[in-house]
């Protein structure tokens, strides 16, 4: 799309927007009936496209984390809308009684979306299938680094959707910040600080409000009594999923000293039980690019030449290689071993980025003190995860730490739940969604008092006297 394009889809909306400012809850529905429609009838053929995209991803792994996730979020969006639209009445003090109020959920008008390529259908549609609950138009700038999956969703939001209901743009970074320029009633962005940052910028241009979904450091602190196997079972299936491309992927552990080489025969078994082997399987997504790769190559060997103990794990090492599928360009190639490194220190590019890769830092502490200093010293992460037995330790941890979200005894399914915010905090981000947090987030909540013919407002009126002070005397003694 060029810049003219672009421009003109966001005045077709906006205009919409400012003709049908009320949106009744039947047209909300049948847009969201139409997304799921949508993943329906044309959920193969974006499986497809995603595989297309990494390289080596199975369509499995789409199913169920980008496709299922949304067919929660409909499901659980369709239950409560009708709920979610209503005015909510409130309580009117004594001093303005006999006059009635209620807040009034509007529709902000047009929502901008800019979504990333890790889950590129699931972090597409997410924030859209919220904005068009809540009565929105949306915009959605997908990632350049997924050509094919963003050239589908235009296609079929194209299909199920008029231009100014829901429209996808395409394009580079260039056209990104263009897109982030553009007057929106709220922007949302999901993607790295660095970037998250511009965009706020950007935005802050037009008083624009946005929601950031940015990364970071996130731990994972294990317990001194904890069940290991467990616990590194689930760290493996939150580290590995897509690779570790995911922004609440455990990215560092924080272990009691001393129980290192317990945790690495741990961590090795989890891994073999998960994916018996690495290239060539589907199940274990390629590094989206060359570059991205590299990257967490140069990362390893920045941190073995600092002194870490690198460690990779290939659990088909010394076995013949059966490819589950066949490979797409050069996916195989970019599918990295995971990789556990022991003894990394905070002057390493692995422990001053968020890795976004299969690569797992373990750091031993003497005493939880250190761990939780060792969290605090940093910018305060997207998620924080914590493996233990004991409710009171789990509490001081929860007390003593500031993160977007906590999953106890578990990896990543707090995002999984429609009843909690998800988002942010810091340089992880700012606002949340999800479930009626989402709704709210892409809503006007409008104050509506209502006076009563029998309102007794004058009394605070001009000229004041005598009868003024008697009345506020008597209110002070009531408040």
């Amino acid at each position: 799309m060029t810049p003219a394009d672009i421009h003109a889809h966001f005045d077709l909306q906006r205009q919409a927007s400012r003709a049908h400012v009320d949106v009744p809850l039947l047209v909300r529905r049948e847009r969201l009936l139409r997304i799921a429609k949508m993943l329906d009838e044309h959920g193969p053929v974006l499986a497809a496209a995603v595989q297309a995209d990494f390289g080596m991803r199975s369509p499995r792994l789409t199913e169920v984390a980008d496709f299922f996730v949304l067919r929660t979020l409909l499901s659980h969006t369709l239950s409560h809308l009708a709920h979610w639209m209503k005015p909510r009445k409130v309580r009117t003090p004594l001093y303005l009684q006999p006059a009635s109020a209620h807040i009034q959920r509007q529709p902000l008008g047009v929502v901008g979306v800019i979504s990333p390529w890790n889950y590129p259908v699931q972090l597409a549609l997410a924030p859209a299938i919220t904005a068009l609950a809540a009565g929105n138009r949306v915009m959605l700038k997908p990632s350049e680094l997924t050509p094919h999956t963003s050239a589908q969703l235009a296609a079929l939001v194209a299909q199920f959707f008029a231009p100014d209901e829901f429209c996808v743009v395409q394009g580079d970074a260039n056209l990104s910040a263009l897109f982030a320029s553009l007057p929106f009633d709220h922007l949302v962005f999901t993607g790295s600080t660095a970037v998250g940052r511009k965009v706020a910028q950007a935005a802050a241009q037009n008083l624009t409000p946005t929601t950031l979904e940015l990364g970071g450091k996130s731990p994972c602190i294990i317990d001194g009594h904890c069940d290991m196997q467990d616990a590194a079972l689930k760290i493996a299936h939150g580290k590995l999923l897509n690779a570790g491309q995911t922004c609440i992927a455990p990215d560092y552990v924080l272990l009691p000293r001393g129980r290192e080489g317990e945790f690495a025969q741990a961590y090795r078994a989890a891994v073999a039980r998960l994916f018996p082997t690495i290239e060539g399987n589907a199940d274990y997504a390629s590094i989206i690019t060359p570059r991205h790769h590299a990257r967490l190559r140069t990362m390893l060997q920045q941190a073995q030449t600092q002194g870490a103990e690198v460690q990779t794990i290939d659990p088909a090492a010394g076995k013949p290689v059966v490819h589950t599928v066949g490979t797409l360009g050069d996916g195989a190639s970019r599918q990295m071993l995971p990789t556990l490194v022991f003894g990394a220190t905070s002057q390493m590019q692995l422990m001053q980025e968020e890795i976004f890769g299969p690569i797992l830092p373990v750091i031993s502490y003497e005493r939880l003190d250190d761990a939780i200093a060792h969290i605090n010293a940093g910018p305060r992460p997207l998620a924080l995860y914590w493996f233990g037995q004991s409710e009171t330790v789990r509490d001081d941890v929860l007390r003593r730490t500031v993160s977007g979200g906590v999953t106890v005894n578990d990896t990543l399914m707090h995002i999984a739940h429609d009843n909690l915010p998800f988002g942010g905090v810091g340089d992880s981000g700012w606002g949340a969604y999800h479930g009626e947090q989402g709704f709210l987030r892409f809503c006007h909540q409008k104050s509506v008092l209502v006076q009563s013919r029998w309102a007794m407002g004058s009394l605070f009126y001009p000229p004041y006297g005598a009868r003024f002070d008697q009345i506020m005397g008597l209110l002070r003694r009531w408040l």
